[in-house]
């Protein structure tokens, strides 16, 4: 009986995937060999990617993640593309994380001391300027810094608030963000990304095979990350005052 209902629990996953396109991938000739044990069918040229086996590599980034919400860690969520962009802002600040959906900066990990300073910097501007702490600047002054802060907001909006490294990312396309994913590796930082077939996916840790273009796709994992963490968080002892 038990089998039964895991079985009928699987297969609703998979429809709702299904309905989300997320089984289309690429033309065959942009796959990457590490990707076709999770190749179901190639149509019109085209990769179809294997749901039931989607489903198992989202199982696993989901236990990862329940169990970094159950410990309240850090997730950095990325996605730059234009597909990505507004998912990962909403879930980002649905579950109030640190985002980015502009340009990956060089060395957000790398060298977040550094980072660290411009964030500090753009929260200090941005409180100054509605406590009146800009007043003892001349209007010249004030206008060279708010050029200067109007580029800064642009890429470290999102990561106003860290204070350390993130725990872990959530990466929309690897592949497109391989700058992101490779200074998180560099730095321990495990990642756990949405990818389609055109993507080398040995050196992601918890790597969701799957259509990371369209954009219902794209929701439905996100949303599917977000539902893990706060469950995670749900299922947390409470702390006892």
């Amino acid at each position: 009986m038990q089998k039964v209902e895991n079985k009928k629990g699987t297969d609703t996953l998979i429809e709702k995937m299904f309905k989300a396109g997320a089984h289309y991938g690429y033309s065959k000739t942009r796959r990457h060999p590490s990707v076709s044990t999770y190749i179901y069918a190639t149509k019109n040229k085209g990769d179809i990617i294997n749901l039931e086996k989607t489903s198992a590599l989202l199982d696993e980034a989901v236990l990862f993640i329940k169990n970094l919400g159950a410990k309240n860690k850090i997730i950095l969520f990325v996605g730059t593309k234009p597909e990505a962009k507004v998912e990962i802002k909403n879930v980002a600040e649905s579950l109030n994380m640190p985002y980015v959906m502009e340009r990956w900066i060089g060395g957000t990990l790398s060298n977040f001391t550094e980072i660290k300073k411009r964030i500090i910097e753009l929260e200090t501007y941005q409180k100054d300027s509605v406590g009146g702490g800009l007043d003892k600047y001349t209007k010249k002054e004030r206008t060279v810094m708010a050029k200067k802060m109007e580029k800064l907001a642009k890429y470290y909006t999102g990561l106003l608030g860290l204070k350390k490294a993130p725990d872990a990312l959530f990466i929309i396309d690897a592949r497109s963000e391989h700058i992101a994913a490779t200074e998180a590796q560099k730095s321990g930082i495990p990642v756990i990304s949405l990818v389609n077939s055109d993507s080398n996916i040995k050196k992601i840790d918890y790597p969701i095979v799957a259509n990371d273009s369209g954009i219902p796709s794209i929701k439905f994992f996100a949303s599917a990350i977000a539902e893990a963490y706060k469950e995670g968080q749900r299922s947390a002892p409470e702390k006892k005052a």
